[in-house]
């Protein structure tokens, strides 16, 4: 198998993971959200978490953004469609940063130097 079929079997697989899991996500969140609501007291460690549950953020001063896709998606009115637009754009994004990181190194590590023809 040559590198580019490679390559573009690999974001088909990637893509199709992504979609997928859209359809499969939690709705209640796990991992350092969940440990957050657990520290600020609105989350027990074994419980749900409620419906109303909003990480408190001291950001007063400090640096701050807003994703273009929270929780990925791209609201509530697009539904799945819109988790499915954003994990698409998402793994196609950073594939592109791959790629031009991958570009900018071989442009600086300097022209290849194969086998000698004597």
């Amino acid at each position: 198998m040559d590198t580019r079929t490679f390559v573009i079997a690999g974001i088909v697989v990637a893509l199709l993971i992504g979609v997928v899991a859209v359809f499969m996500a939690s709705a209640d969140p796990d991992g350092l959200e969940s440990t957050a609501l657990i520290v600020q007291g609105q989350k027990t460690l074994t419980g749900a978490t409620p419906e109303d549950a909003e990480i408190q953020e001291d950001l007063n001063g400090k640096f701050s953004y807003t994703s273009p896709m929270p929780d990925y998606s791209l609201g509530e009115e697009l539904g799945p469609l819109g988790g499915i637009i954003a994990i698409v754009v998402g793994t196609l994004l950073s594939f592109v940063v791959v790629l031009g990181s991958v570009k900018v190194v071989q442009i600086f590590s300097g022209p290849k130097k194969g086998p000698s023809k004597q």
